[in-house]
């Protein structure tokens, strides 16, 4: 919701969160608190003071039935006093008065709890022992220490009422309903609940589970189900929805979003919960819905324990580290701690991008990046022999269909003869961990990268099979945003006005987003075994044709569509799994295992290879149509 103003409770870094109101400067070591500042903290331990005098006169006083006798009250004056001069003792040696704690906080509040106890505890005692002598009813703590709770706590409780009444957003901020009542959708509205300058407020919430019908977060209730988005928007004048649910696939995004915007709501979305989870997103990071949400957002559940047992501490090596796929694999891999992440590519622009993600720099001029191309066997030879990985990624790949159905040569010098040339360098050097990454094109493939890839299964299979080891591909579908993709093309046309050209309006394509699919890479190379391909799960395919509509209608211009026809080699349907593929599922749900025949590098045929690029039919079964054109309000025929 970044046109809106995207994270509530943005200004929060400069304000002194444990006063919720002042700012603190920091120089060295000199820290300058304000006035006001000073003001809260002595009030808050007058009023702690206080507590204790009223509590134990109240216990006195209790306890005598209203009618005290006067011997003891100067002693029970006295002892109202020590503690309440205890309290602002250990207060300050806690901290309470020294801004450790934001005022009512729940921290605050459960340590305020356990020091109040053990100083009624400590003040018990003496009571007990010395009380009688005074005229002090040996009870008297216990009876006031209740009461010295509640007057601390319930004067807490006011301060937080009034603090987030005044906070609440303004009537200016758009009324929205909040789609989702689980943690991510508390966490939302405590941040829009408590920061006046929101862009939002919420005026309800939808939730389809039945035990919430009756729920109210922060104050706000829910009103309904998600299935009634038009009505919830009518009832309460809601102008915006906002999609706090942290594992919403892309299917359900696309529901919700078509929901809302039937009933003329704008529609935000919360960060998925895998980027919140590690701290690079937060609830309060709300934004525009995109079309990489409502096509590839597939959330995954990582095994750390198992990822950690084969990547940390150990070598890794990622080839295409700067391609779009290996450099995230780059990033991620760099968090489960390995001794050593060696990044290879022949591209020093994508390796310096490479090296930002995982280093913080692009310097190039750290051992970490590997300048080097696949194709040069004796190169890569080399370098694995000095550098000795343990476990491989390679991701070096020729991917663009048209371009290597101009130049098959290519496809086959890059993605066989270049794999064979990693996977002859990692046996000569005992890498025990190999992952190939393939491309649903592999399966029943019609077009030279799909040949070439399918070919590239087969030899990791070869791979495992000679050496025991585990070597392993992982096929997977079209990926949001890597370079010259779909969606990057197709923003590109609608920013210079169109036409958008689609290629058969009945054409579909499997999705998933660069992280998501990256995740469940490094998930399958540990859970893979030898010679498998394993198959991730890309949930259904998508019309190209809808992709091309929505981008459309959500950049508000009318572009013109223009159907150019399939290209040679390319399918109308993409297939995650080959004919006589059988799969099973034994460890991931979101990853189906399956096996590739191995070939040896001996039996590589080039020539038979290059006739089957030629053989007819090789294109999908499908009707060649003509260019056509087709108004983003028009219907394919």
């Amino acid at each position: 919701m970044r046109g809106r103003g995207a994270a509530f409770g943005g200004g929060a870094a400069t304000v002194n969160s444990a006063d919720s109101g002042g700012v603190r400067t920091d120089t060295g070591s000199i820290t300058i608190v304000s006035v006001a500042q000073r003001r809260r903290r002595m009030a808050a331990a007058i009023v702690d003071s206080l507590a204790w005098i009223v509590g134990i006169l109240a216990a006195v006083v209790l306890r005598f039935e209203f009618e005290p006798s006067v011997g003891g009250w100067i002693a029970t004056l006295v002892l109202a006093l020590i503690a309440a001069a205890l309290q602002v003792v250990v207060g300050y040696f806690l901290a309470f008065y020294r801004g450790r704690f934001t005022y009512g906080s729940f921290e605050e509040v459960r340590t305020l709890g356990l020091a109040v106890t053990a100083q009624a505890f400590v003040l018990s005692v003496i009571v007990m022992t010395v009380g009688p002598l005074l005229s002090i009813p040996r009870g008297t703590v216990i009876l006031a220490f209740p009461f010295v709770l509640l007057l601390m706590f319930g004067v807490r409780y006011l301060a937080r009422l009034l603090l987030e009444r005044n906070r609440k957003p303004g009537d200016e901020a758009e009324p929205a309903l909040i789609i989702g009542a689980g943690y991510l959708g508390d966490t939302l509205l405590h941040n829009i609940t408590t920061d006046p300058t929101s862009p939002i407020r919420a005026v309800g919430i939808l939730d389809d589970d039945p035990a919430k019908k009756n729920l109210r977060l922060r104050g706000v209730p829910v009103i309904g189900r998600t299935s009634q988005i038009a009505a919830a928007a009518e009832r309460t004048g809601a102008k915006v929805a906002v999609i706090a649910i942290g594992r919403a696939d892309s299917a359900l995004l696309r529901r919700l979003t078509d929901a809302a915007a039937s009933a003329g709501l704008a529609v935000s979305v919360t960060p998925i919960l895998s980027n919140l989870v590690s701290g690079e997103e937060s609830a309060a990071d709300v934004r525009d819905i995109s079309i990489e949400d409502l096509i590839g957002r597939h959330p995954v559940d990582t095994n750390v324990e198992l990822i950690a047992g084969y990547v940390t501490g150990r070598r890794v090596l990622i080839t295409g580290a700067g391609g779009s796929i290996g450099s995230e694999l780059c990033r991620q891999l760099a968090k489960f701690g390995p001794s050593e992440l060696i990044m290879l590519d022949r591209d020093e622009t994508g390796l310096q991008l490479a090296q930002l993600g995982t280093s913080g720099h692009g310097l190039l001029d750290t051992k970490d990046v590997v300048l080097a191309d696949i194709r040069e066997s004796a190169t890569l030879n080399e370098i694995f022999a000095s550098r000795r990985p343990e476990v491989v990624f390679h991701a070096a790949a020729l991917k663009h269909l048209p371009m290597l159905e101009q130049y098959p040569d290519e496809a086959w010098k890059t993605n066989v003869l270049g794999t064979l040339n990693v996977l002859q360098a990692a046996r000569s050097v005992g890498v025990d961990t190999f992952v190939n990454i393939s491309t649903d094109k592999a399966a029943n493939p019609t077009s030279v990268l799909g040949h070439s890839k399918r070919v590239a299964e087969k030899l990791t299979a070869w791979a495992g099979e000679q050496t025991g080891m585990r070597y392993l591909s992982v096929r997977f579908g079209n990926v949001i945003g890597s370079r010259g993709s779909m969606l990057p093309t197709f923003k590109a046309l609608i920013e210079a006005g169109g036409p958008l050209t689609v290629t058969h309006p009945d054409v579909t394509r499997y999705f998933m987003t660069i992280p998501e699919a990256c995740q469940l890479v490094i998930q399958a190379g540990g859970i893979g075994r030898v010679g498998e391909v394993l198959i991730l799960d890309m949930g259904e395919p998508v019309s190209i044709l809808e992709v091309a509509k929505r981008m459309i209608a959500m950049s508000g211009k009318s572009i013109e569509i223009v159907f150019t026809g399939l290209r040679q080699g390319e399918k109308l349907h993409e297939v995650l799994i080959g004919n006589r593929e059988n799969l099973e599922r034994p460890f991931h749900s979101k990853v189906s295992h399956t096996t590739a025949d191995p070939i040896s590098p001996e039996h590589l045929d080039k020539a038979g290879w290059e006739s089957r690029m030629v053989s007819e039919p090789r294109n999908n079964d499908t009707a060649i149509i003509e260019p056509v054109r087709l108004s983003n309000t028009e219907s394919p025929k």
